[in-house]
């Protein structure tokens, strides 16, 4: 296009993100723009969208200069301060009435913040979550905004044509008011870090507890993944479980160090769980394996302190599979429950209104957690939009009734074998208290009146009590 040209749409950042997302939107007929400090990266989107409507910027103001107004301008940069800092310098540059949209994984308090900061400018900001990946951005991802819903109508026709798109419908909806499109998203990397945990664990358990090789265990992922289990999370299972290192003949997995990272979202969807009383376990062992991987010297070394026998698991191996898929699909079933009922917490408590129903149907096409369980999902909440947890749907009882007796084999081989599956046992306990009419925790209770004078309440009686515990009765 010619430099007199005014575009559509800006991007601030043009990693593979960005710049995968303003070349969809080129692909859909849209003229776009981007900018970054990047001279590479500018270099980059300009060869690759040589043939499309897209031109890239190093200098800023010349960037701002180029789009249409109301101006409309995404940020794609690591949350933090460097979003503050983007919005520093864009704000003197835009204005009033020009729409500003953060599409990074920014903590949903500094999306509140940012909200207020700049609606008293005159400015339109919403946050909004994007899953899929490179592959998503560039061919069709999932996307959650939320906040300024006026300012998401402008983006709208841009943001669904380039969505993925599930029987004809776009996975991108209006998520609610404030921070809500970034806490969803939050969310749904909670789920995503529980999955990947309980992938995992299946990986070590085949390893280690029915000593398979490689080729074997991709074979179950890839029949896994041919059935109820089929998820874009069990697709890339397989697909790690047949490349080989380059240049030689085994597995690159094989080389890969046993620790893993994270940018913080799993961590914080925990926090914000228990600020909710939302118990999500499932989840929190997810981020606590993945922080304990990091102790490596740590484990070795107690490795040689507290040796053992190889694990040995004196089971059937085909039936002990047939198991493992059963516990695979039940834990898989309480990680989205957990998620979904801490969105129903927060929800109410900070008025977001959500749609858990409309949540679950963008799900399903272009994020990282799409299965093909979310079908379920979604008919639960369109069946019941009220639904105040997902295990209490008629449909999901079934699938967890049939399917918990193969989580209760796995586990008692595992454990008598000195296997860690923290993450199944997690939502094995989760569930057995979830159905428990009576927990124990009257005795919790009466140990904190005992020694804080904290009172408890009565079965069937109105009020608070304490009771001198050391006071023998008559």
């Amino acid at each position: 296009m010619s430099d007199t040209t005014k575009y559509a749409f800006g991007m601030i950042g043009l990693g593979t993100m960005g710049r995968s997302l303003l070349l969809n939107m080129a692909d859909h007929g849209f003229a776009v723009a981007g900018h970054d400090k990047d001279a590479s990266k500018v270099a980059s989107l300009n060869e690759e969208g040589k043939d499309k409507d897209v031109k890239g910027f190093g200098d800023v103001a010349e960037f701002i200069h180029s789009l249409t107004t109301p101006r409309a301008i995404m940020m794609l940069v690591p949350a933090g301060k460097i979003v503050d800092a983007v919005i520093d310098e864009l704000t003197p540059l835009l204005d009033k009435g020009d729409i500003l949209i953060d599409g990074g994984n920014s903590h949903f308090t500094d999306t509140n913040r940012r909200v207020d900061e700049l609606e008293a400018k005159g400015l339109h900001f919403f946050g909004m979550g994007v899953s899929g990946g490179e592959e998503g951005a560039r061919r069709g991802p999932s996307m959650m905004p939320g906040g300024d819903k006026e300012a998401y109508n402008v983006m709208k026709p841009i943001f669904e044509a380039i969505a993925a798109h599930v029987n004809g419908e776009p996975c991108v909806t209006y998520i609610g008011p404030g921070a809500s499109g970034h806490f969803v998203k939050m969310v749904h990397n909670g789920i995503e870090y529980g999955l990947m945990q309980l992938i995992a664990e299946t990986y070590e358990i085949m390893k280690k507890g029915l000593k398979m090789d490689n080729a074997s265990i991709g074979e179950v992922y890839t029949k896994w993944n041919e059935g109820r289990l089929q998820s874009f999370l069990m697709d890339i299972t397989k697909d790690i479980f047949a490349f080989n290192a380059p240049g030689t003949d085994h597995l690159l997995i094989d080389d890969i160090k046993d620790e893993a990272r994270a940018k913080g979202t799993g961590k914080w969807t925990s926090q914000v769980a228990m600020d909710l009383q939302a118990p999500i376990p499932t989840i929190d062992s997810a981020v606590s394996m993945r922080d304990l991987s990091k102790y490596k010297q740590l484990r070795e070394q107690a490795s040689t302190l507290y040796s053992q026998a190889e694990p040995e698991m004196d089971v059937d191996k085909e039936e002990f599979l047939a198991a493992l898929e059963q516990a695979f699909y039940f834990s898989m079933i309480i990680s989205y429950a957990q998620g979904m009922h801490l969105l129903t917490n927060a929800s109410t408590e900070y008025k977001y209104d959500l749609k858990l129903g409309e949540i679950a149907k963008i799900w399903r096409g272009g994020c990282i957690i799409r299965s093909a369980f979310l079908n379920d999902i979604f008919n639960a909440y369109q069946n019941d939009p009220q639904l105040a947890h997902l295990l209490l749907d008629g449909g999901v009882e079934d699938l967890v009734s049939e399917t918990v007796k193969g989580a209760r084999k796995v586990l008692s081989a595992t454990i008598g074998a000195g296997i860690a599956a923290p993450a199944f046992a997690a939502s094995l306990s989760y569930f057995d208290n979830f159905r428990n009419k009576r927990m124990p925790s009257n005795l919790t209770q009466a140990q904190r009146d005992y020694f804080g004078a904290h009172t408890y309440e009565l079965i069937g009686k109105e009020g608070v009590f304490h009771t001198q515990w050391t006071k023998k009765n008559d």
